[in-house]
């Protein structure tokens, strides 16, 4: 395995503070962690958040903001592919992607409980 570079880069000149704002800022409107860090990396320009000094779950949990998890995003879209599939009973490939996303909530239930 390679080894992380773990200094900051001497081109980003944010500040931690700076960067925690903008974190919460982006929590607010709802964003995951991974949304969070994709927005950091284009339009901000931060390669990782780590890098200046927290990462974006640990700045969440500080701040007492509930970040969206993997599994809230999947039931949505569990919940979204049965309201379709309510209207639209002949959509094999919603179907198919149903049954894939039920198996992923299953999967991630299974290892919250190990």
């Amino acid at each position: 395995m390679s080894e992380e570079k773990t200094e900051k880069p001497n081109w980003l000149k944010i500040k931690p503070a700076d960067l925690e704002k903008i974190v919460i800022e982006l929590a607010n409107q709802g964003k995951s962690c991974a949304e969070i860090g994709l927005t950091l990396r284009d339009q901000h320009g931060i390669p990782k958040s780590k890098l200046i000094g927290k990462k974006i779950s640990q700045i969440l949990f500080e701040n007492k903001i509930q970040a969206r998890t993997e599994k809230d995003l999947v039931k949505e879209k569990v919940t979204g592919l049965n309201t379709h599939l309510a209207k639209h009973s002949h959509d094999k490939k919603a179907k198919r992607s149903l049954m894939k996303n039920s198996w992923v909530v299953h999967k991630i239930e299974k290892a919250q409980l190990a």
